[in-house]
């Protein structure tokens, strides 16, 4: 406890204490102070004692002065943050790459945004100061009056702020306050399928409802009876390409070694990307022997007892085509992108595979963890080349074709999520512009299949059109380009509720699937407005077949998946077998070692993504316009909207959260 500073009294003090932490690097010490009582500063000056005045005032100086100790500790912290948050800026742009993309005409649009957002500002803060304050309830009788009074004398500037206001009020609201209508209206048509969907997964969990496999399914395999038994014979396929984390080679020669009926086919031309590989090995003749076809990418991780928790949906089932499992993955909190990506992943496979796979025996397959009737894939046309998302094409095809589909969610398959953002991008840039692509070559099929009218709206207006296309469409619409241009057009408006209240609500409908990811609500709901750019421009090149709407670009993994199985295996003693299939251990310490440097020298390259940085200063921009007019959500959203295109621009998404 520290000694008073009342020492100079005869009498205790009435007053309340005041205690003042100083939290500081310095390690500044805690003191106690008691604050002076009411009547100390309501005795007259004549009933004041002698050099009483003086003490009251060094005493409050004293608290003033712990005051700003502590203010100023706030704003080191506050300072150091900030400087380190600009050395990683600088560093990023000293060694970053421009992104090289090749919507360039999509990006000159959103620079003339940008262009004519900054010239906007300079002319409503000139506005500003001459009077035209924004938001005061004579703001229109001024406008009109300026506008309509001939003998009003009129500088050159106001002159012209009144005939820039005359051209908002009479040519740019309406169509803008149109547009803004149209997003409005399919933003709400999207937040009910939304709602739908969640309210369709709630019934489910309360009815305990799910997919049961037939009697006797599932058996001992050790029990010696057979008869009882489903086992019919799996065909199981591995598509890869340029897979660095794993032997392909000497682990295939290991298993054939050990008597495994493996095989390991190589084209050299690649032609049709994994569609291609898919259409390849089906093509061999020994596919004939096998009756399901298991299919798994290289990173993932299925549990020994997949195929006997998947097969048996098939037993005396002859109208299910495909069971799809649901993935489950080993680097979710790595970094702050794969926690933003557990939250879609968990309500796409929790809700929307769930709830389709219940209540329409159909979904889109996940080309991975799913096991498929190869007579289903046969009548349907097998795999075709025509796009880049192969698995959504076969499952429409074979849901066209009378197929039923089985979604297990209690089945998972591990697997690895991106870790960076260029390579999540160019993921996200495949799977919507894919299904566009599918949309134009399917419509026709679709209007023509001998499907149920039900069936068909569903695959049209919900599959294809509101969440594939109206989704990217109206959120980067409305909240990227049309929310930005009402602080510079105010005649035309966006409500409180369209840019606060139903944005928070579905976002918290959709991370309710992965509770421990409420933390991140925020940046959640910012990271989704900003992929927003990504999925439209890719929306509209499938759409329109633009640019690099038919390149495939394999999503690179970090080997998180397989690094364990490795390391295991280099750090167990050699055993000697037949031949030489044993692997080389050393060999395989070597290709981590590499492994480890090209990820520390891809570290050292970050992209700078133009798109996102143009779109950053446009929303920047546009909160410093909302300043002038005191829309406080509508400042808030854009400042922090605005903040996370910056940290997204400059590729700071992946850097790691303690």
């Amino acid at each position: 406890m520290a000694p008073s500073l009342y020492w100079w009294a005869k009498e205790t003090h009435r007053g309340t204490p005041v205690v003042v932490k100083m939290e500081n690097p310095n390690n500044w010490s805690m003191v106690e102070l008691e604050s002076p009582s009411d009547e100390d500063f309501m005795l007259p000056n004549d009933a004041v004692p002698k050099g009483a005045r003086n003490k009251n005032a060094k005493q409050l100086t004293w608290v003033l002065l712990l005051k700003a100790h502590k203010a100023a500790g706030c704003l080191t912290s506050i300072a150091a943050a900030f400087f380190s948050l600009a050395a990683i800026v600088r560093r990023r742009v000293a060694s970053g790459r421009t992104d090289t993309s090749r919507s360039r005409f999509f990006y000159t649009c959103i620079k003339l945004f940008l262009w004519l957002s900054l010239l906007l500002l300079a002319f409503e803060m000139v506005a500003y100061f001459k009077g035209w304050h924004l938001g005061t309830p004579d703001l229109q009788l001024k406008k009109l009056y300026s506008l309509t009074n001939p003998y009003m004398y009129q500088n050159v500037f106001d002159s012209l702020y009144s005939r820039w206001v005359l051209i908002r009020v009479e040519y740019l609201a309406p169509p803008l306050q149109f547009l803004a209508n149209v997003c409005i209206l399919l933003f709400l048509i999207q937040s009910m399928d939304r709602l739908i969907l969640c309210l369709g997964c709630l019934w489910i969990k309360l009815k305990n409802i799910k997919p049961v496999a037939k009697q006797g399914g599932l058996v001992d395999l050790e029990s010696g009876d057979g008869n009882h038994g489903y086992f019919p014979m799996v065909l199981v396929q591995i598509p890869m390409c340029n897979e660095k984390e794993l032997l392909i080679k000497d682990e295939v020669h290991k298993w054939q070694q050990n008597g495994a009926n493996i095989i390991y086919r190589h084209r050299v031309i690649r032609e049709g990307y994994k569609a291609g590989n898919l259409k390849s090995a089906m093509n061999c003749s020994y596919v004939k022997d096998y009756e399901f076809v298991a299919i798994f990418d290289a990173d993932f991780q299925p549990n020994p007892d997949f195929l006997k928790r998947t097969v048996p949906h098939f037993k005396d089932n002859e109208e299910v085509g495909l069971v799809q499992a649901r993935w489950s993955f080993v680097n979710k909190d790595e970094n702050l992108l794969t926690r933003l990506q557990l939250i879609n992943l968990a309500f796409h496979f929790e809700v929307e595979q769930q709830v389709n796979g219940i209540f329409l025996n159909f979904f889109g397959f996940n080309g991975t963890a799913g096991v498929w009737r190869i007579k289903a894939l046969e009548e349907s046309g097998g795999w075709l080349e025509r796009t880049t998302v192969e698995d959504m094409d076969i499952a429409v095809r074979a849901h066209l074709h009378g197929w039923k589909f089985v979604f297990l969610n209690d089945v998972e398959c591990e697997c690895e999520l991106p870790e960076s953002y260029e390579a999540y991008r160019k993921q996200q840039h495949r799977w919507h512009s894919g299904p566009m692509q599918l949309f134009r070559l399917c419509l026709p099929a679709i209007i023509r299949s001998k499907i149920s009218i039900w069936k068909k709206a569903n695959m049209i207006f919900l599959f294809f059109l509101l969440r594939k296309l109206i989704l990217p469409f109206y959120s980067f619409t409305l909240f990227c380009i049309i929310l930005p241009m009402t602080m510079f057009i105010p005649e035309a408006t966006l409500p409180s509720w369209v840019v606060c209240y139903v944005p928070a609500t579905i976002t918290f409908l959709n991370i309710l699937p992965a509770p421990k990811s409420f933390p991140f609500i925020v940046p959640y709901l910012l990271f989704e407005n900003t992929m927003s750019v990504t999925k439209f421009n890719a929306m509209i090149s499938g759409l329109f077949q633009l640019g690099s709407a038919y390149e495939w670009v394999v999503t690179k993994k970090s080997g998180r998946s397989s690094e364990g199985d490795l390391m295991s295996l280099v750090e167990k003693e050699p055993k000697h077998q037949r031949g030489s299939s044993e692997p080389n251990l050393e060999e395989m310490r070597e290709e981590i070692k590499q492994q480890e440097k090209r990820a520390s020298r891809n570290k050292k390259h970050n992209r700078i993504y133009t798109k996102e940085l143009a779109l950053a200063f446009l929303l920047l921009t546009a909160s410093a316009r909302s300043l002038l007019s005191a829309q406080g959500i509508h400042f808030y959203f854009l400042l922090f909207q605005g903040v996370s295109f910056l940290l997204v621009g400059l590729d700071l998404i992946g850097e790691q959260v303690v």
